[in-house]
């Protein structure tokens, strides 16, 4: 038996009938963008991020979903969508979109959907070696960098589209019309620096070099205070953007042990989460789309958080883990009985939007555009309601849990196991059975020996009521977090030696309590339970958020196991 409560793994299950279930099975199995859910019937649309970037996205998910749920089902969907993902790229190395069915739009390489493109190669060869996967990544890398405009200290690229014949405009390359940097070079460092850390690829690490040093030094994406520049040029201060450069940026800076580096993106880091609510809800931008939260950047602030986390700022773990339990999580589709869907494609407009059982299809995706309290965002503020569902979002919704999973238990340097994140995970070295929210109380199933067990409590916990009892092995003792040197870096409790067998509870007392969240100048009065949200108010329109949470006294408990993949999958 094992509580009932939040599983990554188990929701990454979920997941994936979305990842499959977007393909236009009557459109050589190109996902749909976006869907509709406020509309009746509800439908999804195609728009033009169906090529390189949705194809990417989905590979990524596909894969890291399977990882870490050991789900097999459809693989031959995801087959095609690698198919199509190969098809993509011309002779120059660059992943193209093509032209629609309505022909809405031309053939070019996108600069976006690049990033998504090189993500999906990296995951799928880290995954399995397909020497294809490394072939197309390689001829890829190379093109990034041939196309790259190269200036003493920077490198960058000066439209967002390249086309067979170049650049559209060499002028644009005369007077350095550099579009916004954060979109097209910032994000693209995180998954270039992944590869090379792979395969050794040496064009992946010096297009980081010379794109960290463009965003920096010379591009003011940035203000000196850490905030985003919001000028029309750099996308209104997008979020999504915004803090993917940051995370790229804090890899590479803890790759090369760049202190200065961490330091900047500290700094805007902290403005960044001054602009969201503590449960994890983002603006989409700082002007039209503020009032937009997409789960995309929500999963960029995740994966900075933890990358902050690791170079010496331990606090920023409970940060994430409250964004895991709340926005993340609650933003995923899985009630479905609100949504009203057809049962025929009568109404469909091939290549175009479908109105096909859309509900079943997409169970288990993320919320592209959420409001704090409500799946579907509808204010009155910026451009209203716009689509419900976005293919990108349901790629990092599944990144954000499979950042969250993989992260949760780590081995360090040194004979250190930590537990990071107080939700239930297993592995080799132990299982952590999570009974929050309802109680204060961690399992700890002992499999292997190990020299030095720390476990991150919560700040709201405090340490005088915290301990540690074993409960079964060979070494029965109790540890009180009142105890002096049993702290390390303020929120680990050290349990010191722990022997395979040995079984170890620690509970400490739980905290009930309110905020006032801001959102854009929207304010939602909260109520918590420790790290969870289990009421907010006002209460939404459409699919209300949170307020169908139960607490009880005690956890309830089901049958199950979890989830201990023979390798793991690092990102």
């Amino acid at each position: 038996m094992i509580p009932d409560t939040l599983l990554l793994e188990e929701r990454a299950g979920h997941v994936l009938n979305a990842i499959i279930g977007m393909a236009d099975e009557d459109y050589d199995y190109i996902p749909f963008f976006n869907a509709n859910f406020v509309s009746k019937p509800a439908f999804m649309t195609h728009g033009d991020w169906d090529y390189g970037s949705s194809h990417g996205r989905l590979i990524d998910a596909a894969t890291l979903a399977r990882h870490m749920s050991g789900e097999t089902f459809g693989l031959e969907t995801e087959k095609r969508y690698k198919e199509n993902l190969l098809r993509f790229f011309k002779e120059d190395g660059l992943s193209y979109r093509r032209k629609n069915p309505q022909g809405r739009w031309e053939e070019a390489a996108n600069l976006i959907d690049q990033r998504a493109v090189i993500l999906s190669l990296t995951t799928w060869f880290m995954a399995t070696g397909d020497p294809r996967a490394k072939e197309a990544a390689d001829k890829h890398v190379a093109a990034l960098k041939r196309i790259a405009v190269k200036e003493k200290d920077v490198w960058y690229y000066p439209a967002s589209e390249y086309f067979e014949g170049g650049w559209p405009s060499k002028n644009a390359v005369q007077i350095r019309l550099a579009p916004d940097p954060a979109s097209f070079c910032g994000r693209l460092m995180m998954p270039l620096l992944k590869y090379h850390e792979v395969t050794g690829n040496r064009d992946a690490l010096e297009l980081c070099e010379f794109f960290s040093a463009l965003i920096v030094k010379r591009s003011g994406v940035y203000n000196e205070d850490g905030s985003f520049n919001s000028s029309l040029a750099y996308r209104s201060g997008h979020f999504h953007t915004r803090i993917g450069t940051l995370d790229a940026l804090a890899r590479y800076g803890r790759h090369t042990g760049d202190a200065s580096l961490l330091h900047f993106v500290k700094k805007s880091y902290d403005w960044a989460l001054t602009q969201c609510t503590r449960f994890g809800w983002t603006p989409g931008d700082m002007q039209e789309q503020k009032y937009e939260h997409e789960t995309c950047s929500l999963v960029d602030l995740i994966s900075t958080g933890i990358t902050l986390a690791k170079c010496g700022y331990p606090e920023y773990w409970g940060v994430v883990e409250r964004f895991l339990r709340n926005h993340l999580t609650e933003s995923q589709l899985l009630d479905l009985d609100w949504v009203d869907e057809a049962d025929s494609k009568e109404k469909d407009v091939p290549g175009m939007k479908t109105y096909f059982k859309v509900a079943q299809r997409t169970r288990g995706a993320f919320a592209g555009y959420s409001a704090p309290n409500d799946f579907c965002c509808d204010v009155n503020h910026g451009r209203g309601h716009t689509s419900d569902l976005q293919l990108c979002c349901i790629g990092s919704g599944t990144r954000g849990l499979f950042m969250g999973w993989s992260n949760a238990i780590a081995e360090e340097a040194g004979g250190t196991v930590r537990v990071h994140f107080l939700l239930s995970r297993g592995s080799k070295v132990l299982d952590v059975s999570s009974y929050l929210p309802h109680e204060g109380k961690l399992e700890l199933a002992v499999h292997r020996d190990i020299a030095n067990l720390e476990v991150r409590i919560p700040e709201w916990a405090g340490y005088n009521q915290v301990q540690a009892e074993w409960t079964s092995g060979s070494d029965a003792r109790v540890i009180k977090g009142n105890q002096p040197s049993v702290w390390v870096k303020d929120v680990f409790l050290r349990l010191g030696e722990a022997k395979a067998g040995d079984t170890i509870v620690v509970t400490f007392p739980l905290s009930r309590y309110k905020t006032v969240e801001n959102a854009v100048g929207q304010q939602f009065e909260v109520e918590w339970q420790g790290d969870d949200v289990i009421h907010i108010s006002p209460e939404g329109r459409y699919q209300p958020l949170y307020n169908g949470r139960r607490i009880y006294d005690k956890a309830p408990m089901r049958e199950g196991d979890y989830r201990r993949p023979e390798t793991e999958l690092t990102w």
